[in-house]
C-alpha cells in the first residue's frame, strides 16, 4: 500500500509539472500572408497585406538592392479583428530597387521573417502631366511627373504650391507662350536637392531649344518698392484683364506694406530656356523677384540661357546665397526699385549670344553682369533720390564676360553698372574679361551715395566697392564722366590687373569662344597662387556689418569660391545652349 501512494504522489506530480509546462509555452506566430508592394512615386512604396487575428502589430523591414542587409524601418500595429493592413515607405531614392520583409508580433512573441518583396521606385518624369488653369488651392507636384505649363499659369488665392525634388515642370512651347506667376499671398516650396534638382525646362527636346521658348519663374510679393501708383510686372497683361486660368492677365506688384513677407523657398532650382516676350520688347525673365519679402528663402539657384535677365529683382529684399547664370542675353542680376537683400556667392558667365526663338524678342544691347538702379520712370516721385534706396549687399562674386563688345551689345560690356541713385555694399568680387570696363558709376546720384568721396566710409557710406578684383578689361572704371576714376582705388583694396587673363584665376575657365561641354568644364575656385585666394574683406565694420548682420559673412578670399571650400555649383547645375 505504502509503495503504491508513492506511485500515485509521483503520477501527480508528473502530471501536474506537464501542466505547468504546457502554460508557459510561447504561442506560435506565422507570418502574414497576402503581402504585396508597389511603387507610389520615386521616393515611395507602399506595403499592403492581411493581419491575422491575435496579432498585435508587424515590424517593418528593409533591403537596398539585392545584396544590402535588411533593417527595421518601421512599425504598425494591428487592427482589432484582422482585416487588411497598409505601410508607406518614404524618403527613398529614386529608381533604385529595394527589399521588404513583414514580422508578425504578438505581445513578446515574434514570427519569422515573410516572404520578400521586391519593388524598384519610379524614375523621375515616368509620368506626363498638363497644368491648364491656375493653382488656387495647396497643390503638390511629384517628381514622377513630367508637368507641362499650358499657358499662363498662377498659383493664386492663397494657395501653397509644393514641389518634390527632381521635379520637372517644363513651359510649353506655343504661340501664346507659358510661365509661372507665384501672385502676391500665395507660396512655392520648391525645395529641391544637389541629388535631384528641381528644374524649370523647355518642353522642346534637348538639341532644340533656345532661348525665350517660354516665359520663366514669376514670383510676386507684398514687401514695399520705390515707385508708387500702379505697376504691372514687365510682359503680363497681354490678354486683357479678365482673370482666366491659363490666360497672360495684367500682374501689379506695387502697393506692398510688409518688409518680412514670405512667398515661400526655393533651394536647389533651375530655369532655363526662358524670357519669353509675351509683347514686342516685353520679355520675362528666367527668375523674377517682386516686391518680394525677408520672409522668403532662396538659395542654390541657377538660370541658364534666358532670353532677357537671369536674375532679376523689383523692390523687397530677401537673403539669398549661392546663385548662377549662365548665358543670359540681358543682365546676370539686375537689381531696382528699392531691392534691398543680402547676397553671398554669385556667379555669371557669358560668351556668346545662344539661339533665340523665332518671335520671342531679342538680343539685349547693354548686357551687364550686375545691373543696378535706383528708381526711373514712372511712380519715381523724387526721381533718382526716390526711398527706399536700392542698397543691397553683394559680396563673393565671380563675374566672367565675353571680352568681346559685340556679344554685350554697344551699351553692354561692363561687370557692374551702378546708376540712378542705386546704393549698397560690393564686396570680395571678381570681375573678369569685360570688354568696355570693369565698373561703370553712371551719374552725379549715384555717387553722392558713397559720401561725394574718393575713398567712401563703411561707417557712414551708403555705397562702396571693396576689396574687388578686375583683371582682363580695358578700364577699371568707365572713362566718360568725371567722377569714374575718382573712386581710390588702393582705398578701397581695388586691384586693376587689364594684363591679367580671366583665365590665369581659376582652376578652369573655358576660352570665351570655346562651347563648354556642361558644368564640369568651369571650376572657380582660385588656382594656386592666384591673385584673388587672398585680399578678401574678412572683417565688416559700419554700415556694411549692420546691414550685413548674420547673413552675410567676410572672407579672407576674393570671389565665389574658397581655395579649398566645396565647388558649390557641381551636381545640380546645367550649362546647355539648346
Amino acid at each position: 500500500m505504502i509503495r503504491l501512494h508513492r506511485l500515485a504522489i509521483a503520477a501527480v506530480a508528473a502530471a501536474l509539472a506537464a501542466c505547468g509546462s504546457d502554460s508557459s509555452t510561447a504561442p506560435t506566430v506565422t507570418p502574414v500572408l497576402g503581402a504585396s508592394a508597389s511603387a507610389l512615386s520615386s521616393s515611395a512604396v507602399k506595403l499592403t497585406f492581411n493581419a491575422k487575428s491575435g496579432d498585435t502589430g508587424y515590424n517593418i523591414e528593409r533591403a537596398e538592392g539585392a545584396a544590402g542587409s535588411f533593417i527595421q524601418v518601421g512599425t504598425v500595429a494591428a487592427p482589432s479583428g484582422g482585416g487588411a493592413v497598409s505601410y508607406t515607405d518614404a524618403n527613398l531614392k529614386v529608381s533604385t530597387p529595394y527589399r521588404y520583409r513583414i514580422i508578425s508580433v504578438r505581445g513578446s512573441s515574434t514570427s519569422s521573417p515573410s516572404a520578400e518583396l521586391s519593388v524598384t521606385t519610379l524614375a523621375f518624369g515616368s509620368a506626363a502631366a498638363e497644368i491648364a488653369s491656375d493653382i488656387t488651392s495647396n497643390r503638390t507636384l511629384f517628381a514622377d511627373t513630367t508637368y507641362t505649363l499650358k499657358g499662363f499659369i498662377h498659383v493664386a488665392n492663397g494657395a501653397t504650391l509644393t514641389i518634390q525634388p527632381g521635379t520637372t515642370i517644363r513651359g510649353d512651347f506655343n504661340t501664346l507662350g507659358s510661365a509661372l506667376f507665384v501672385l502676391r499671398g500665395a507660396k512655392i516650396m520648391a525645395v529641391g536637392t544637389a541629388e535631384a534638382p528641381i528644374v524649370f525646362t523647355s518642353s522642346r527636346p534637348v538639341g532644340q531649344r533656345q532661348a525665350g521658348d517660354w516665359g520663366g519663374l514669376i514670383i510676386v510679393g507684398n514687401a514695399p518698392i520705390n515707385r508708387s501708383g500702379s505697376v504691372e510686372i514687365e510682359g503680363s497683361g497681354t490678354d486683357g484683364q479678365a482673370i482666366v486660368g491659363g490666360k497672360n492677365y495684367q500682374v501689379l506688384y506695387s502697393g506692398g506694406t510688409t518688409p518680412t513677407d514670405n512667398s515661400g523657398e526655393l533651394r536647389y532650382v533651375r530655369v532655363e530656356f526662358a524670357g519669353f516676350a509675351p509683347s514686342l520688347n516685353n520679355e520675362l525673365n528666367s527668375f523674377t523677384f517682386a516686391a518680394v519679402g525677408s520672409g522668403t528663402k532662396v538659395s542654390f539657384v541657377n538660370s541658364v540661357s534666358g532670353l532677357d535677365d537671369s536674375f532679376e529683382f523689383f523692390g523687397g529684399g530677401f537673403d539669398l546665397s549661392y546663385a548662377i547664370a549662365y548665358e543670359g542675353e540681358d543682365d546676370q542680376f539686375d537689381m531696382s526699385e528699392g531691392w534691398s537683400g543680402r547676397m553671398q556667392y554669385l556667379i555669371s558667365y557669358k560668351s556668346t549670344n545662344v539661339p533665340i526663338r523665332t518671335g520671342a524678342g531679342s538680343y539685349a544691347t547693354d548686357m551687364q553682369g550686375i545691373e543696378n538702379d535706383g528708381c526711373n520712370g514712372s511712380g519715381c516721385d523724387l526721381g533718382f533720390d526716390t526711398a527706399p534706396f536700392t542698397q543691397p549687399v553683394v559680396a563673393n562674386f565671380t563675374l566672367v564676360g565675353a571680352g568681346v563688345q559685340s556679344v554685350h551689345g554697344a551699351g553692354g560690356g561692363f561687370g557692374m553698372m551702378l546708376r540712378r541713385g542705386t546704393a549698397g555694399y560690393y564686396v570680395n568680387g571678381v570681375i573678369a574679361r569685360f570688354p568696355a570696363a570693369g565698373i561703370s558709376l553712371r551719374d552725379a546720384a549715384t555717387y553722392a551715395r558713397a559720401g561725394s568721396t574718393p575713398t567712401p566710409n563703411l561707417a557712414t557710406a551708403d555705397l562702396a566697392v571693396k576689396n574687388v578684383y578686375i583683371a582682363d578689361a580695358p578700364l577699371a572704371f568707365q572713362a566718360t564722366s568725371a567722377t569714374q576714376n575718382a573712386f581710390d582705388l588702393a582705398g578701397n583694396a581695388i586691384t586693376f590687373s587689364a594684363a591679367t587673363t580671366a583665365a590665369s584665376l581659376f582652376a578652369a575657365l573655358p576660352a570665351a569662344s570655346a562651347s563648354p561641354a556642361g558644368p564640369s568644364a568651369f571650376d572657380f575656385t582660385p588656382v594656386a597662387g592666384s591673385p584673388i585666394a587672398t585680399g578678401g574683406l574678412s572683417t565688416f565694420t559700419g554700415k556694411l556689418a549692420a546691414k550685413a548682420g548674420t547673413a552675410v559673412t567676410g572672407t579672407a578670399f576674393l570671389g565665389a569660391a574658397a581655395p579649398t571650400g566645396p565647388k558649390w555649383w557641381l551636381g545640380w547645375t546645367n550649362y546647355a545652349r539648346n
